[in-house]
């Protein structure tokens, strides 16, 4: 099972920011708790199963074990892993 973190791209607020997705949900739960991310910035509508986060825990993410990917240079990946993301938003998935 992997934790993945795309580009840090979306501006926002004056940051850029990031997706946080996993392979499953409880996963990635566990791993946003691991950043000090509260539940409640967990996001599961149209843009899939995710917590967002800005440059900086990105990098964290990535220091802990996240796979960090990349639209440019993974895009079949990167596909697999929103596609992966939006069935578990929709419950699709565990």
């Amino acid at each position: 099972m992997t934790v993945y973190v795309d580009d840090a791209v979306w501006p926002w607020r004056g940051r850029r920011w990031a997706h946080l997705m996993a392979d499953t949900l409880d996963e990635l739960h566990a791993f946003a708790q691991q950043l000090g991310l509260p539940r409640r910035a967990f996001q599961d509508k149209r843009s899939g199963a995710h917590y967002d986060v800005d440059t900086e825990l990105r990098e964290r993410a990535i220091a802990l074990g996240a796979t960090a990917i990349s639209r440019h240079r993974d895009r079949e990946l990167v596909r697999a892993v929103i596609a992966n993301a939006k069935a578990q938003g929709r419950g699709e998935r565990p």
